[in-house]
């Protein structure tokens, strides 16, 4: 159902079963998939693709142009997959070209109310953002991830799956997969083992990350010397070898 008050551009493509509420707006080059709902008072711009059984609540702005001074008005597009719920002033911008000129979120995700999602980002899948936490440019969340309310992310910052971050956290540096992070600036704060719990990880694996953890963050080793006291668990155990191949990818260093 398409209320008569909303404005759906001709060139909007609309797929079956999508209710669109009064006073929204839907613009041109957006395409919406099946069975989402779009309450009032939401704007979402193109180029935007959005997939299946999504939620989108009021005052939400989905795929405006980005903040960044250096855009200007290139083509970019922001692509978001199924089932996610974007709440109420939720913003959520498109990509620049000085990078891959794509902003993406995964599918399964919410994003509490005043949630911020800006140029460039990669959201992966199952992430929550609690209320006003806020992701600059160019950052990449990984599956499982919890950010707390006000958390506050750098850009081109990378945060591993499965990391969990307090309230009011400061994120200068990349986080590691599965590490609780906390403060201002974050630092480790150790392990979220309630989520690795709760999402089924074997006991075997939950005692290798915890002593790969230990490794990295408590034996007064470099990176480097972490690594190679951990060569054999690497080889071994999947979850050892995702936590220090991030660590290795880091970009920006991770916190420590």
């Amino acid at each position: 159902m398409i209320s008569e008050l909303a404005f759906v551009h001709p060139d909007a493509k609309i797929g079956n079963n999508v209710s669109i509420g009064p006073w929204t707006y839907i613009g041109p080059g957006v395409e919406i998939g099946d069975d989402n709902i779009i309450h009032s008072h939401v704007v979402v711009k193109g180029p935007t693709v959005i997939g299946k059984g999504n939620r989108i609540f009021q005052f939400a702005s989905v795929g405006e142009d980005c903040q960044d001074k250096k855009y200007a008005g290139e083509p970019t597009r922001l692509i978001i997959g199924d089932n996610n719920i974007i709440r109420e002033n939720v913003t959520i911008h498109r990509g620049t070209i000085q990078d891959n000129s794509e902003t993406r979120i995964g599918s399964n995700n919410l994003f509490m109310a005043y949630v911020h999602i800006a140029h460039d980002c990669v959201v992966g899948n199952n992430v929550i953002m609690a209320n006003n936490a806020s992701i600059a440019g160019h950052v990449h969340v990984g599956d499982w991830v919890i950010l707390g309310g006000m958390t506050g992310v750098h850009q081109f910052v990378h945060i591993g799956a499965h990391a969990f971050t307090a309230g009011c956290s400061l994120i200068l540096q990349d986080v590691p997969p599965f590490v609780m992070a906390a403060g201002q600036p974050a630092i480790p704060r150790g392990l979220n083992s309630e989520g690795l719990k709760r999402r089924g990880f074997s006991k075997e694996a939950q005692l290798a990350v915890r002593r790969a953890y230990k490794t990295l963050y408590r034996s007064n080793l470099t990176v480097e010397e972490a690594t190679a006291a951990l060569a054999d668990e690497i080889a071994t155990i999947p979850e050892v070898k995702q936590l220090m191949d991030f660590v290795a990818s880091s970009g920006r260093g991770i916190i420590r």
